[in-house]
């Protein structure tokens, strides 16, 4: 099942809290501008595979591929490096910073080790490179009249925008988005379909959600997790109809 082409593969990944196995011998694969859906019910280790892919967590074992290429499991400071930007579940703005300021650190690699004022006193070309970029990826996500505004001051909706404009200011190949319709109503969620749409013209992403609206409207691929193993994978309509996932997953109530 693997490719050389795919932008990233996980193969015999596992990994372990105690005695807890979180996720068993699992295997992932993003084909170049493809959305990818990463779904389960809770606990089923969704965000434990996402945190190893951002090197939050270290496998206990398992393989890393980008672009046909064998890496070990990423470092959270060599994620830009390496083209991966995530977003967050609780989106993670900084309060009393402007909204441009918070997207700006998204370019930033000190920005990973909380450095902050560090990342943000450059009074040089960089910054101004940076903050450019960081006004681009605003326009992208139709935030670009949000820029002079605290954080503290936006709407919910508006502050899932400005926290994927600052993944995507880095201008990753891969993009991780954790649970961004959470919290969204209708109207909102049918923009970020239609945004996730139009960023896999330029980039692979890779999709955590619990919203099956979003989930089969974006996605040409999806994994399901359950109790840290891949039940099933495929195309939607292929995963909709398997019986291990209607009996895990979508016979839930969430379907």
């Amino acid at each position: 099942m693997s490719t050389n082409s795919a932008a990233l593969r996980v193969e015999g990944v596992s990994i372990s809290f105690g005695g807890l196995r979180a996720l068993n011998d699992v295997y992932l694969e993003i084909g170049k501008n493809e959305v990818v859906g990463l779904i389960g019910p809770n606990g089923a280790g969704k965000t434990t595979l996402f945190n190893a892919l951002c090197g939050l967590v270290t496998p206990d074992s398992g393989s890393f591929y980008l672009d046909g290429h064998k890496h070990a499991f990423p470092r959270t400071d060599a994620l830009v490096d390496l083209g991966i930007a995530r977003t967050l579940q609780g989106v993670g703005l900084f309060a009393d910073l402007t909204v441009l300021e918070n997207v700006m650190i998204g370019a930033q690699h000190l920005a990973q080790t909380g450095l902050i004022s560090a990342a943000l006193a450059r009074n040089t070309k960089d910054e101004n490179r940076i903050r450019e970029r960081a006004r681009i990826a605003l326009e992208r996500v139709y935030a670009g009249g949000l820029a002079d505004r605290r954080a503290d001051t936006l709407s919910y909706p508006d502050t899932k925008r400005v926290a994927i404009a600052r993944a995507l200011v880095s201008e990753p190949k891969i993009l991780m988005l954790d649970e961004p319709a959470g919290g969204l109503g209708a109207q909102d969620i049918e923009w970020l379909n239609v945004l996730i749409r139009n960023l896999s013209a330029q980039m692979s992403v890779l999709l955590v959600e619990h919203h099956m609206d979003v989930i089969m409207s974006v996605c040409s691929k999806l994994y399901v997790l359950n109790f840290g193993e891949v039940i099933a994978s495929g195309d939607s309509e292929t995963v909709r109809r398997d019986p291990a996932v209607i009996a895990a997953y979508l016979g839930t109530g969430n379907s």
